[in-house]
């Protein structure tokens, strides 16, 4: 997917039907997300590491722009039983933003399902999903 504009905005109907009901459970650390989500966020950041840093860590939107620093911090994430990973995270820089992203992973092969730009100072995995399943999922995400 690496230099590819990945797909961005609200999810299908469909998909958003089968979402809303399922039970994310929480994901506390970057290491807790399956490999091939982390491998798919490498790859959507065009990035050559897995650019985050864990919750509560410094990163360059915290740390007045430090470049040894992570552009990026997760604030939460969650897996479902029915393999999909949901991730929340801030990222830094002069278009500070907040995003989630979507995916459907198995151990063969994880996609991006879609996500975008979403508010700020969400707390928990359900508000995240509802920010995702709104609509209104901004469409220019800065990944």
């Amino acid at each position: 997917m690496g230099g590819q504009k990945p797909p961005g905005g609200a999810l299908s109907e469909a998909l958003r039907t089968h979402v809303k009901s399922e039970r994310f459970d929480i994901v506390t650390s970057i290491r807790g997300l399956p490999l091939g989500v982390r491998d798919q966020l490498q790859a959507l950041w065009d990035s050559r590491t897995l650019d985050i840093a864990e919750p509560g860590e410094n990163f360059q939107g915290s740390a007045a722009g430090n470049p040894a620093l992570p552009t990026r911090r997760l604030i939460a994430a969650g897996c479902s039983a029915d393999y999909h990973c949901l991730v929340y995270y801030e990222r830094g820089g002069r278009s500070h933003a907040w995003l989630a992203v979507l995916f459907h992973w198995t151990p063969a092969a994880t996609r991006l399902e879609g996500g975008g730009g979403i508010p700020g100072g969400l707390k928990t995995i359900d508000e995240v999903r509802n920010a995702v399943l709104s609509p209104t999922l901004s469409q220019n995400a800065p990944w």
